[in-house]
């Protein structure tokens, strides 16, 4: 089963995608395998790292499970086949260790269109939260801007930095979720404050969304971030693991370790690596690392390590000398030892870098069907419209042309230029391509040509003194005179000797 928050992938998926996108003209709560849930938190942050704000942090009661099929086929707002397919996929039923359930409402929870048909459902919310924003006081325009909506899938949670404004959200979003049968799950729904706890309902500061727990610390003004006027917060904004995660990835090795009990050490290696690059490698994108919680992590690794070292060689000093070892000047790494052959070592949590700056998150009205090949290309490396060598390109140049050092657009032409023309030398290879536009292709070319004419004139001047080197000769009245090949004499001296 997968998680409710994976995107599908499949090729139904993206054809389902582009019709909604069709149908309703706006990329709002579609699923698309090009947004991640880094996308959301991201722009979480972008909402409240220059103010401290109220939070709903709010949960749907069985989303998956109670989904109402007529509206939701009323969203959809299309006919023919693909409706026809979509209401079959709804009523197909669900078989689960044998066992067939009905579906007469809802969608499974874990299944390939699930998490797209959850969003097409709610699609609508984020509108609805925009209407009220503009009957608030003050101008339309910031008051939209103000207050936040941010939804991956099925959670979602509302910013604004009035008390009284998201409780009344929290009341428009149970109203609007009863027209298509859901409801909000009043004990996992909390109203709660990013920065002072006494300000919480629960008495406690932050909130968790996709794994993350988002929270602001008081700073001082040494250590406090800047508002976009460059004055001081008196804060900082700080994204780690929620407690329920950091809590399961730990689960997750120990229960691997647990399995390894009689195992060799490479097989051990070799399943808790990927978990460990996989839990770790989603939260690249956040405070991970300041915050010591990687650290954390590879303190509870070892001590797991260190008792199933003791349960195998009584002792656990014996168990340091044969599983741990010194590799590259680092100390402590458990790893194999295996003659002279490549010790596989166990991953360390703390190897990788984490920041929750770098993330660039989608642009808001960007699609992968709005026919925006360039920005795509750039962002991902690979697209199905287009070719694979100049998506590659597109990413290694983060969207700039190498020439001109200008952005691509959408409209530009572009092509593949060999910085060192084969003619010179170059090859065909990675390393020695880069992308331009057209018009700077045809003056780099342009220049190209003259020093290939260079090299060309040169390769037929070395030829010439090549040929000319066999023989000696000499210029007599400005003419050229040949006295034959060198080594061989000349036929005058020949005549001479018979004389």
């Amino acid at each position: 089963m997968r998680d409710k928050h994976q995107i599908a992938e499949e090729p139904c998926d993206g054809k389902l995608s582009s019709t909604v996108l069709e149908s309703s003209g706006s990329c709002e709560g579609v699923a698309d395998f090009n947004r991640s849930p880094h996308d959301a938190v991201a722009q979480i942050k972008i909402c409240i790292q220059h103010k401290a704000k109220y939070v709903l942090d709010a949960d749907i009661a069985k989303c998956f499970d109670r989904i109402d099929h007529v509206a939701l086929l009323q969203k959809l707002s299309i006919k023919g086949s693909v409706r026809h397919q979509i209401k079959a996929w709804l009523k197909s039923g669900v078989i689960d260790q044998g066992a067939f359930t009905a579906t007469s409402e809802g969608t499974p929870q874990g299944g390939v269109i699930s998490p797209l048909l959850a969003n097409i459902a709610l699609h609508g919310l984020e509108e609805r939260i925009k209407q009220f924003s503009e009957t608030l006081p003050g101008k339309k325009r910031d008051n939209r801007t103000s207050l936040s909506l941010i939804r991956y899938a099925d959670d979602f949670v509302i910013l604004h930095k009035d008390k009284a404004v998201v409780q009344r959200c929290r009341e428009i979003i149970s109203e609007w979720l009863t027209g298509i049968g859901l409801e909000l799950k009043p004990e996992k729904t909390r109203l709660t404050h990013t920065l002072n706890p006494e300000l919480s309902e629960d008495g406690k500061a932050g909130f968790d969304f996709l794994g993350h727990h988002i929270r602001q610390f008081p700073a001082g003004k040494y250590r406090s971030s800047q508002n976009q006027h460059g004055n001081l917060t008196g804060f900082n904004t700080l994204i780690t693991p929620s407690k329920k995660a950091s809590k399961a990835h730990q689960e997750e090795i120990g229960r691997i370790i647990k399995k390894h009990r009689s195992s060799p050490q490479a097989a051990l290696i070799k399943d808790l690596n990927p978990v460990i690059r996989g839990w770790t490698s989603y939260y690249t994108n956040s405070d991970a690392q300041n915050a010591g919680e990687l650290p954390k992590q590879d303190n509870s690794t070892y001590l797991k390590l260190r008792r199933w070292a003791k349960c195998r060689c009584g002792n656990s000093k014996d168990g340091h000398d044969k599983y741990w070892t010194t590799i590259g000047g680092k100390n402590w790494v458990f790893a194999t030892r295996e003659g002279n052959a490549n010790p596989l070592r166990l991953l360390k949590h703390s190897e990788f870098s984490c920041s929750s700056t770098d993330y660039v998150k989608v642009k808001s009205d960007k699609s992968p069907f709005d026919g925006d090949l360039v920005y795509w290309g750039t962002r991902m490396g690979s697209h199905p419209e287009v070719p694979n060598r100049t998506a590659y390109l597109l990413k290694r140049q983060k969207g700039k042309c190498t020439h001109c050092e200008l952005h691509f657009h959408e409209w530009d032409v572009l092509e593949v230029d060999h910085i060192i023309p084969r003619a010179l030398g170059g090859k065909d290879e990675y390393k020695n391509l880069q992308l331009l536009h057209r018009h700077c292709h045809d003056e780099k070319t342009r220049y190209d040509l003259i020093e290939i004419g260079k090299m060309e004139t040169s390769k037929f001047f070395d030829r010439i003194n090549k040929f000319l080197s066999k023989f000696d000769w000499g210029w007599i009245n400005d003419i050229p005179y040949f006295g034959g090949l060198i080594g061989q004499k000349s036929s005058s001296d020949k005549e001479a000797h018979f004389e």
